[in-house]
């Protein structure tokens, strides 16, 4: 299927309609190098309209005093919407983020399967009874949405992790703006576009594009802004938190990652093999998630490397548009030149160069190769640091201690993957594993019920699952007594 290249020009999505004029940004595929979309460029004074219209939204509008059936019916609504739109997203995601095309269509599979998963969750949010506290004595336990939410999306999967976020804080009751990434603002726009269709009152979904500064500052900063969730660096992160203690507001943080892939010996390597390419090569790198660091057993690494480089260099990259496109591009000149820069360090340090090493040589487009090297130590920056991007480490180990001891030496504690068939192995690694998540015999893998977070650097907080909606409340407690109070004071003279 040939994709047309067309250009969008967007506003900000406020009070249900887009609004406004002014300065845009504009956004060329970092896969083509074609202009493919123009975003407002939002104002701090924009952020406070979308945040007073959320709290307007919150305080006196309708969406938190719905029932949980009826939030639930309008977000099955808008699920059924994006699924009839899955198309036509996926293709801006692709053009905005630069992912291949069958990436994109999973994602916003995801996204359809998320936003149902939220709209069952809005029907069961209760709280607690106590009734066996005595015969005068009873007490609740209330769960109720937080307020007014400010969401900060990455670009690195601007519908998906919109989707780990959005419906989960509207199905709770509270009211949301959002602010994408200002390199692939589209999908966040066209979601809450279709939210509006299928029942979102005005207020309760406001997307503001633009800048981290003014944009996010303002989200975090204002004193109408209940509960911040972003995604996105370590270092953003860490700017966060300080600027939302001035408020004093509650902050999740989902931020970077630097994972760890195990495979022991025993394990099915062909699945390995497969899962190993997966955990880095997905979505080319740029994900928090990744599986950078391949710890192998010694006993097999030089067999199963082989056979990792071997099935490496059949990946196609280049045109994203196209069904069988492996490895996308690079989201920006400067991530480009920084992960480029990681390949000359790599080197330098003197790891071995088993596969790539190299900018793709493309016509148009910010393609690195993928990248494997060997022989990598601790010491070593690749080792250490994040680079998002189609790079693998490669790291041989002696035995389980010292496959731990490697997993855990890392800031970092966002996940973890091992490949063994041995039950045993598994059940005894994955507490000692400092990570949110651990996947076996598999990797960057999970469904809607099962929640997501990290460790460490990597942030706190948890997407996805009950905890997911569970973020966007608080819990007040009540306590009644029943009856004539005893007194505690007596009357004196």
């Amino acid at each position: 299927m040939n994709h047309i290249f067309t250009t969008r020009d967007y506003a900000h999505h406020l009070a249900g309609e887009g609004t406004g004029v002014g300065p845009m940004i504009e956004r060329v595929s970092p896969g083509s190098g074609r202009l493919v979309a123009r975003f407002q460029q939002g104002t701090a004074e924009d952020a406070a309209a979308a945040i007073a219209q959320a709290r307007d939204a919150f305080d006196n509008g309708p969406w938190p005093n719905k029932t949980g059936m009826e939030r639930a019916a309008v977000l099955r609504r808008w699920a059924d919407l994006i699924e009839e739109n899955v198309e036509r997203l996926a293709r801006i995601e692709v053009d905005e983020a630069g992912k291949p095309i069958r990436q994109a269509r999973g994602d916003l599979g995801n996204v359809v399967s998320l936003t149902h998963f939220a709209a069952g969750l809005a029907m069961q949010v209760h709280g607690e009874t106590y009734s066996n506290l005595g015969p005068q004595k009873a007490g609740w336990i209330h769960r109720e949405p937080v307020g007014v939410v400010g969401m900060i999306i990455p670009w690195n999967f601007p519908a998906l992790i919109f989707a780990q976020k959005v419906p989960f804080a509207l199905a709770a009751g509270c009211t949301v703006v959002v602010k994408p990434s200002e390199f692939t603002s589209g999908t966040a726009l066209e979601l809450a576009r279709l939210g509006t269709l299928a029942g979102i009152p005005e207020g309760v979904l406001s997307v503001v594009t633009g800048y981290g500064d003014p944009v996010g500052e303002a989200l975090v900063k204002s004193p109408d802004v209940d509960f911040v969730s972003f995604t996105g660096s370590t270092a953003i992160g860490r700017r966060i938190l300080a600027n939302s203690a001035e408020t004093l507001k509650r902050v999740s943080l989902e931020l970077g990652g630097k994972s760890a892939n195990i495979v022991f010996a025993d394990a099915d390597l062909e699945d390995a093999i497969d899962g190993s390419l997966y955990g880095i090569f997905y979505n080319q790198g740029e994900c928090c998630c990744s599986a950078t660091r391949l710890l192998v057993d010694e006993t097999i690494a030089d067999d199963f490397v082989a056979r990792l480089v071997a099935r490496a260099k059949s990946l196609k990259l280049g045109d994203i548009h196209a069904d069988d496109s492996d490895v996308g591009a690079m989201i920006s000149d400067k991530h480009f030149e920084k992960v480029c820069s990681y390949l000359s360090k790599g080197k330098a340090e003197g790891a071995s160069v088993l596969l790539g090493g190299e900018a793709a040589n493309q016509d148009a487009g910010l393609f690195v190769q993928p990248t494997i090297f060997d022989h990598v130590t601790p010491d070593m920056t690749i080792f250490r640091e994040e680079i998002f991007g189609p790079v693998l480490s490669i790291i041989r180990f002696k035995d389980q201690d010292e496959a731990v001891r490697l997993a855990n030496d890392t800031i970092y504690g966002l996940a973890s993957s091992l490949w063994t068939k041995n039950f045993d192995t598994a059940h005894q690694i994955t507490p000692k594993l400092r990570s949110g998540s651990v996947w076996i015999n598999t990797t960057i893998d999970g469904s809607p019920q099962m929640p997501f977070g990290g460790y460490k650097a990597s942030g706190f907080g948890r997407e996805m699952g009950q905890a997911g909606l569970d973020e966007f409340t608080n819990v007040k407690t009540v306590f009644a007594h029943l009856g004539k109070r005893e007194p505690y004071y007596t009357a004196k003279g």
